[in-house]
């Protein structure tokens, strides 16, 4: 003849709530002291480009032109009147001029590899390629 009533309750361990070892989560703890967890500065700062338009180039050679809307710490992306650079036909690894709409575009901080003003920037020749065969 046992009676319930004078077993303890809660499954293993002791008692009711917070089941008898370290997960209480209240006062006192008996681990070392939490430390304050300090926010990462980002390396980038892309603070000072909200409101602009950027070039973003993507892993996988996909590039993109909008403006910066917002941003976290992940170095996901907002941006808004969005377009793609499209690739030459016959060679992928060409981005040509041509391009196509794509609106307001939120880009995964995983697949951002460069983000860059837009404007102050301009195409030059490779200097490395050209008369090198002689």
């Amino acid at each position: 003849m046992s009676s319930s009533a004078s077993r303890p309750k809660g499954g293993r361990g002791g008692g009711g709530r917070g089941g008898g070892r370290g997960g209480g989560g209240g006062r006192g703890g008996g681990g070392p002291p939490q430390q304050q967890q300090q926010k990462k500065e980002s390396i980038l700062e892309l603070a000072k480009l909200i409101d602009s338009t950027v070039r973003v180039k993507c892993l996988g050679g996909r590039e993109l032109r909008g403006t910066l809307r917002g941003y976290d710490e992940l170095v996901n992306l907002v941006l808004d009147d969005c377009e793609e650079f499209l690739r030459d036909p016959d060679d992928p690894n060409r981005v040509t001029d041509r391009t196509r709409k794509l609106g307001l575009v939120v880009t995964r901080g995983t697949q951002v590899s460069l983000v860059m003003p837009e404007d102050g920037t301009e195409e030059i020749a490779n200097p490395f390629i050209g008369d090198a065969e002689e």
